[in-house]
């Protein structure tokens, strides 16, 4: 069964002068979802530092909830360093 948008693009591209088999292509392309056509990207898995740096940073941002991103970050940048 075909949906109606796709019935009115292939009309539109018939008007137009494309061929009928053409246009029924297209016509029947263009509903399918977009995510069938991409590959998908395969995540990093995060280093051992990472995730160090990650628990520090959340442990530091716990104690002290106002001090900006940057200090937080070379402390816990500095805790991650150390193991």
């Amino acid at each position: 069964m075909v949906c109606p948008t796709c019935l009115a693009i292939r009309a539109v591209l018939e008007a137009a002068g494309m061929e009928y088999q053409t246009a029924a292509r297209i016509g029947d392309t263009v509903g399918k979802p977009v995510e069938r056509r991409v590959k998908k990207v395969v995540k990093r898995k995060a280093s051992a530092y990472s995730k160090r740096y990650a628990a520090a940073y959340k442990r530091l941002k716990k104690k002290h909830p106002r001090t900006s991103f940057g200090a937080l970050a070379k402390k816990a940048h500095r805790l991650a360093k150390r193991g």
